[in-house]
């Protein structure tokens, strides 16, 4: 079977990647599973929150993602990101000054969220034709002080913060800019760029947790809003009904979209959070995250039937929540 690019399907985990996990260990209360940002380990007095994502869709920036889109995953249990890890894998010839333009971002995203860089690998990769970082972040909580995105219940509302194709549209903004300065203006596209500043989800996450009521939250990375919703789905076995109009998408997600002809939705959307709450607390938390200017809406809820996956487009018409193959950005920077 020849995979596409980005994430790899949710069956080939769980036939191959989940058989193989070397030996049993007490320690590990939280493992591998498909739709599940991270592991939970017992260490004696406290749990360790740890994720690992490698950033290979963006270049400008990839230092700074590399922080942020690990804090992420950490933060979505609940729990504040805290040590990071990275494995850098440069192309070959590359310049120093690469290596310092990497380490700078890396310093200065860590140092905005309070996290130390403890240790990593940095080398040139035969191969390779653009850097990439593969970062492992670990945050520390009291024991069984978190929640994961796999813990939604028949019946919680699904809340989404900020908007679709967030990472998507930055990426393209600023990989793509000379191409796109024939069709859009520079004022737009420095708009576009400026996505990047809404990439963390940290405050979005531990507002909401902090706030109660919330089940579950997952950052919808890789596949986009649609690809995050069915990993929540698949991670509670639930079935889900979400609603179009509900879901943001600013205008210049839209144009670099209909540019490349690419559907917003299932382009990668870190900095948006999607959170699985109880009915009665969503507002609440919505009203929480306003007070630290974050936007954000119902745009759903999770059904006792995990076969029944909805996308309704408006009062009369609904479809079957589509399942992205492989994230719409890859599909645009072949273009």
């Amino acid at each position: 079977m020849k995979l596409q690019s980005g994430k790899i399907p949710t069956d080939i985990l769980k036939n191959i990647v989940f058989k193989n996990l070397g030996a049993k260990r007490s320690e590990v209360k939280l493992g591998p599973a498909a739709g599940v940002d991270g592991a939970v380990l017992d260490m004696g007095t406290k749990d360790a929150i740890i994720s690992m994502d490698p950033i290979t869709g963006a270049v400008e920036r990839i230092g700074w993602e590399a922080i942020h889109i690990n804090a992420n995953d950490v933060a979505t249990f609940g729990v504040e990101p805290a040590f990071f890890f990275s494995c850098i894998m440069l192309p070959p010839n590359t310049d120093s000054k690469i290596v310092e333009n990497i380490s700078t971002q890396m310093h200065h995203a860590a140092e905005e969220l309070g996290i130390a860089i403890v240790g990593g690998h940095c080398e040139v990769t035969p191969g390779l034709t653009t850097p990439i970082i593969v970062g492992c972040l670990v945050g520390l909580t009291e024991k069984g002080k978190y929640v994961t995105a796999a813990g939604a219940k028949t019946g919680d509302k699904l809340i989404l913060t900020k908007s679709a194709g967030i990472e998507g549209t930055a990426i393209l903004a600023t990989d793509r800019e000379q191409q796109l300065q024939k069709i859009f203006s520079q004022v737009m596209l420095d708009d576009a760029k400026r996505f990047y500043n809404q990439i963390s989800v940290v405050k979005d996450a531990l507002t909401a947790y902090r706030t109660g009521g919330v089940h579950a939250m997952h950052d919808p990375t890789e596949g986009g809003i649609l690809n995050g919703v069915h990993e929540m789905a698949d991670a509670a076995g639930l079935g889900v009904r979400i609603f179009e109009e509900k879901i943001t998408i600013e205008p210049e997600t839209a144009k670099i979209c209909r540019y490349y002809e690419i559907d917003p939705l299932q382009l990668i959307s870190s900095g948006a959070l999607l959170i699985a709450a109880e009915p009665q607390d969503a507002t609440k938390i919505i009203q929480n995250l306003a007070a630290q200017h974050i936007y954000a809406d119902v745009i759903g809820e999770f059904l006792l039937n995990p076969n029944k996956r909805l996308l309704i487009k408006n009062q009369d018409s609904a479809e079957d929540l589509p399942r992205p193959i492989s994230d719409n950005l890859w599909i645009a920077l072949s273009r």
